[in-house]
């Protein structure tokens, strides 16, 4: 028997995935200018671990878990948040929101490099094609002038770059690691391990913790945003609609976050949006597209359907 969905639910959800999820660039990159990267991202995620673990209490879920499972999320936790969201906060420093957004689109395609290499799986031809567009669109993306001129961006793609592959041999690993069975537990310790990484790194590395009475408007505001929102509320919107709809309808977050990222910078922060820029944005989003579709090329299907009936 199908489960019932209702559809107002559905929209709002994707509004989370589409919409919240794109504004995080954003609201990163205001609060990274008055506060330091590590300990912005730590204590954002510790907050918002909490809470919902809380809320999986509040749910009677079982929240206990045993020692290996634990171990694994602060693996997950590490390779996700400590790195792959962390060192990205940081590069925000550098480069502005819409081009760290459009940089990270391209993280499926890492994701299949990966599994070529580590796990030695076959790349289909429309993964092949997307690879190849992906390379263009980043190619396009990081070859700016304009962007390279500017101080310390270069240090900031590496930097996301980095993450990226942080966050693309976490995929591969929480696939086949014992972790706790229900998402909402999982990603509350992953949340609380990861941004606690954070918070025992900050202080190490010689970052200034501030009072949050002490920040500005703006910076509180964004920092409630990214904890109820960004990382409660979008989160639990992603996971619902893996529940009623195809993957392939919530994969589509892949190409909005990007479009809604660049928006936003231009709007609220003047960012520029260079022709180049949107150009590497359809190329790099079309690569994405190749990658992440199931359906087959029409023309290569027939080929093979030739071939099949020479042999």
């Amino acid at each position: 028997m199908d489960r019932p969905t209702n559809p107002t639910l559905i929209i709002l959800a994707f509004f989370a995935i589409y919409v919240i999820w794109g504004s995080t660039y954003l609201l990163n990159k205001i609060a990274v200018t008055e506060l330091p990267a590590f300990m912005l991202a730590g204590l954002r995620f510790v907050v918002a671990g909490i809470l919902i673990l809380i809320i999986a209490k509040i749910m009677r879920l079982h929240i206990l878990i045993n020692w290996r499972q634990f171990f694994n999320t602060i693996i997950a936790g590490f390779l996700f948040l400590s790195f792959g969201n962390g060192v990205v906060v940081w590069a925000l420093k550098f480069v502005d929101s819409g081009f760290a957004a459009l940089e990270i689109s391209a993280q499926p395609l890492l994701i299949l490099l990966l599994m070529r290499v580590l796990q030695g799986k076959k790349i289909q031809l429309m993964s092949v094609v997307g690879v190849v567009l992906g390379f263009i669109g980043i190619y396009l993306l990081v070859s700016q002038k304009e962007i390279i001129r500017q101080e310390g961006s270069v240090l900031g793609m590496f930097l996301i770059f980095l993450a990226m592959l942080s966050w693309g041999y976490g995929s591969l690993f929480v696939s086949k690691a014992d972790l706790p069975k229900n998402y909402l537990v999982n990603t509350g310790y992953q949340m609380l391990t990861g941004g606690g990484l954070m918070l025992l790194f900050s202080p190490i590395i010689g970052e200034k913790w501030t009072s949050p009475v002490s920040w500005s408007t703006e910076v509180q505001l964004s920092m409630l945003l990214l904890i109820l929102f960004g990382s409660i509320v979008a989160f639990t919107a992603f996971n619902y609609l893996l529940q009623v709809v195809s993957p392939e309808k919530v994969a589509t977050s892949t190409y909005v976050n990007p479009i809604i990222a660049l928006i936003l910078g231009w709007y609220f922060l003047d960012e520029q949006i260079t022709l180049q820029s949107i150009i590497a944005a359809i190329v790099l989003l079309t690569g994405v597209y190749f990658i992440n579709t199931r359906k087959k090329l029409v023309l290569f299907s027939r080929f093979s359907g030739k071939l099949s009936e020479n042999k």
